[in-house]
């Protein structure tokens, strides 16, 4: 899932700073220092990891990922079973309850599901269309017929956006159900005050309730980086974070705290707007490709934590292959692609998140590099709340983002970066048909060998074509107290709240 700038009023971050303090003095509740606030709490109307990683402790999904990120394990549904045809899945659901007290049914998941597939505001109603129906044959038990056979689907049904959210709840009013939610996770949202933070209290009603140490969690939203680090060094703050690579070495000199460096399926990335000319032109986004020198980025902005990225799958992950036609840095190919496409003093808008230390870093270097190869950009310094928009609306050339995965299969990933319509394929308006095809072909293909044969060109294509430029591949990195014990998140992001300690 993605990165999202979301922004935060100057009233509202120091608000955020006051209330910071405040509330890290309260016992067994966890304080964490994040970037930006969240945008929504209904699952099927986002795709950003501030929402998510927070959805994963207040909502549960039928199947879940465990610590590894390898490995798909019970969640609200104990067993299941598929038919010979791979079109049927029947779920046997667990004894469980909303936070409001009310039994979690098969109706809940059935209209869950159904919800995620047709609601007009749903980010993921591509990949859940292959869902023919969903149906209760009983309140335990869960039947869902496919349209055709698809090899991820017990994946997708660990993705966030795919929890089981109460109908009874959300037909009384999506609007208000957005903002103070009922689920059936390890804690519930106490408040929610835009732009400063969300409180979470335990559940009581959690089918893991006995397990959960905590009596609560606050979401603090810190926009500015090196702010948010001190307040976790003066002890205002248990945790934090998106830690600035910059930061790394100097926090772990402090005795007092501990940095995480957890296996993720992060990788940076540069968007490129394919419907703004002369971005449109392959030879063009080729161009840029090759002047853009990732390793010098690697070297100087993630001090060496990072790796450079060569293909959109993330390194160690299902089906990915470096053996992709990944560009090295080549300025002189670059001004040829240039000459080729018949164009000159080209210029290109940079959208440029402010507040945001690597951003701004990367931006400069691009700026620079792409400076020799006769390609001015333009730096638009925005705040964080108006990127995400603009992109959306298209009004941007170039634009540093970051994906991580949702689920253990590639089949979201590529689905929503290069066959997606509804997202315009992660605001790049790249098309290519023959890709689209093969991406649903892909997901279909039970054949494990021909299955990986086909991500391999789609890794190829996607490269040739220059969807967007492939930057760095970089561990989630975090902070916290010494005092806090199992902190920390699984390669797809989540964190296991549930099991974190407040000594």
């Amino acid at each position: 899932m993605t990165r999202k700038h979301l922004g935060i009023a100057t009233a509202a971050f120091l608000a955020a700073l006051v209330a910071g303090g405040a509330a890290a003095e309260a016992a067994g509740v966890l304080t964490i220092g994040r970037r930006e606030d969240g945008t929504t709490f209904d699952p099927i109307k986002t795709s950003q990891n501030v929402d998510f990683w927070v959805f994963s402790n207040v909502f549960d999904v039928l199947v879940r990922v465990d610590k590894s990120g390898q490995k798909l394990v019970p969640g609200l549904a104990e067993s299941w079973t598929v038919s010979d045809d791979g079109t049927v899945y029947t779920l046997n659901l667990r004894d469980a309850k909303f936070s409001d007290g009310s039994p979690l049914t098969a109706s809940d998941a059935a209209f869950s599901l159904t919800r995620i597939r047709d609601n007009p505001g749903s980010l993921w109603s591509d990949t859940y269309k292959v869902i023919k129906t969903a149906e209760a044959k009983d309140d335990h038990t869960l039947v869902i017929t496919l349209n055709q056979p698809m090899v991820p689907f017990l994946a997708t049904l660990a993705m966030p956006g795919a929890s089981i959210v109460s109908e009874k709840a959300m037909q009384a009013g999506e609007d208000a159900f957005a903002e103070k939610p009922v689920g059936s996770g390890a804690f519930q949202v106490e408040e929610w005050r835009r732009g400063e933070k969300v409180v979470l209290k335990k559940n009581p009603n959690f089918w893991q309730a006995d397990q959960v140490n905590l009596d609560g969690v606050e979401w603090i939203s810190v926009p500015d980086d090196n702010t948010r680090m001190l307040k976790v060094q003066a002890g205002e703050l248990d945790a934090a974070i998106f830690v600035p690579f910059a930061k790394v070495a100097e926090l772990e000199k402090d005795p007092n705290l501990v940095v995480h460096k957890d296996p993720s399926t992060r990788e940076d990335h540069l968007l490129l707007n394919h419907s703004h000319p002369p971005l449109d032109k392959p030879e063009v986004r080729q161009a840029i490709d090759f002047a853009i020198d990732k390793k010098a980025i690697v070297d100087t902005v993630t001090f060496g934590v990072g790796t450079v990225a060569n293909s959109y799958i993330p390194k160690g992950a299902l089906y990915y292959t470096a053996d992709n036609g990944a560009r090295a840095h080549d300025p002189e190919k670059a001004k040829e692609l240039l000459k080729k496409a018949g164009v000159d003093n080209v210029t290109v808008t940079y959208l440029v998140q402010t507040g945001d230390t690597v951003d701004e870093q990367v931006s400069v270097l691009v700026q620079q590099q792409l400076a020799k190869v006769g390609i001015t950009a333009n730096l638009q310094k925005v705040d964080p709340s108006q990127t995400w928009d603009m992109e959306v609306a298209g009004d941007y050339d170039m634009a540093m983002n970051y994906w991580t995965n949702d689920i253990i299969d590639p089949d979201q990933k590529t689905t929503f970066v290069l066959g997606h319509d509804t997202n315009m394929n992660y605001m790049t308006r790249y098309q290519n048909d023959r890709v689209k095809a093969l991406v649903a072909e892909a997901r279909v293909e039970a054949d494990p060998a021909k299955r990986e044969a086909m991500y391999v060109d789609l890794q190829k294509t996607a490269k040739a074509d220059v969807n967007w430029i492939d930057l760095y591949y970089s561990p989630y990195l975090s902070v916290s107290r010494k005092n806090i014990e199992n902190f920390g998140q699984n390669p797809l992001g989540r964190f296991y709240l549930e099991e974190t300690k407040k000594n």
